[in-house]
């Protein structure tokens, strides 16, 4: 079972600021013309991945890890710890943020906090996102929010495609229309709603979280030079480490011809976002969602490929 590939079948949700690329550039078929997200490699009550062939198909991803942790060097005491999810943003998403763990056990049931980041796959140029915010401190925060001076306070940056973004716990962020974005995050659903523009969802505003989103805000923000930075300059056919936190690390594998890996980590949960090509002679193509389990040993990648892989934090 150690050198079986664990293939998902993915989860898509609908949401009102989705759009149509999941179905038509990915091809999913639970996904319609306004799905925001596909949780790609999930084992979340709100979104929990179905293995789709071996000794597992048919089997929720939270039940083989629950039953079978030796496959992800676990020893089955803790949750599946991240998630992996495409976003496709034909509008804007509402301003976020996320509390810590400490935060979230207290106040959210014993939930995870969240920490996640972003790469864009691609977007509309010129494009942005909101990362941060320009109170200095607290009190400025709160008067700023209290007035609805949005525009003084959001912090905007321009962004491209292959941008990598951090976005620890406590930063003000959210994605903009026209930005298709791969996120990887900490198991958890949590997220606090600062700001929605003023829309309606079934003729009502959508629920906001003030008191808890002022809580939890940094303040001050962190600089956008330690938040952010391009890829399009890292080498092909190689596992090119992109953070390494607590929760999870990320790589970013653009494979041209062949190239031979080490599946060296626990568990090694692969997104395939652009191209095809193969894995040890089983087919890819864009869009797939897959995990190495330990013990794997080596792995042969062919095609014209970009993946994304993460597994658990030291």
């Amino acid at each position: 079972m150690g050198k079986e590939i664990l293939f998902l079948d993915p989860v898509c949700t609908e949401n009102i600021w989705g759009g149509s690329r999941l179905k038509h550039d990915f091809h999913y078929a639970s996904a319609g013309e306004q799905t925001g997200e596909c949780w790609g490699i999930s084992a979340h009550p709100n979104g929990d991945g179905t293995v789709k062939n071996g000794s597992f198909a048919g089997m929720r991803l939270s039940e083989v890890w629950n039953t079978q942790p030796q496959l992800f060097g676990s020893d089955g005491t803790e949750d599946f710890p991240l998630l992996a999810k495409i976003i496709d943003a034909r509008e804007d998403l509402s301003i976020q943020v996320h509390p810590d763990d400490s935060y979230a056990k207290e106040h959210e049931n014993g939930a995870n906090g969240k920490t996640e980041c972003w790469y864009i796959l691609d977007c509309t140029e010129p494009a942005s996102l909101i990362i941060g915010h320009h109170a200095k401190t607290k009190e400025e925060l709160v008067q700023m929010i209290e007035e609805d001076r949005w525009n003084e306070l959001l912090r905007e940056i321009p962004v491209h495609k292959g941008d990598f973004i951090n976005i620890e716990p406590g930063t003000v962020h959210a994605i903009k229309g026209g930005c298709l974005i791969f996120e990887t995050q900490q198991n958890s659903d949590i997220t606090y709603r600062l700001y929605d523009y003023g829309r309606l969802s079934n003729g009502k505003p959508r629920e906001l979280h003030l008191q808890k989103s002022i809580d939890v805000i940094q303040v001050p923000a962190k600089d956008m030079d330690a938040c952010i930075y391009s890829t399009n300059t890292l080498l092909k056919n190689r596992m090119n480490k992109l953070l390494d936190c607590t929760y999870f690390s990320v790589f970013r594998m653009e494979i041209e011809g062949k190239a031979e890996f080490e599946q060296e980590y626990p568990f090694l949960a692969v997104s395939v976002l652009e191209g095809s090509g193969s894995i040890d002679g089983s087919p890819l193509t864009k869009g797939d969602h897959f995990i190495l389990p330990c013990g794997y040993g080596s792995f042969c990648l062919e095609g014209e490929m970009l993946l994304m892989a993460s597994t658990k934090g030291k």
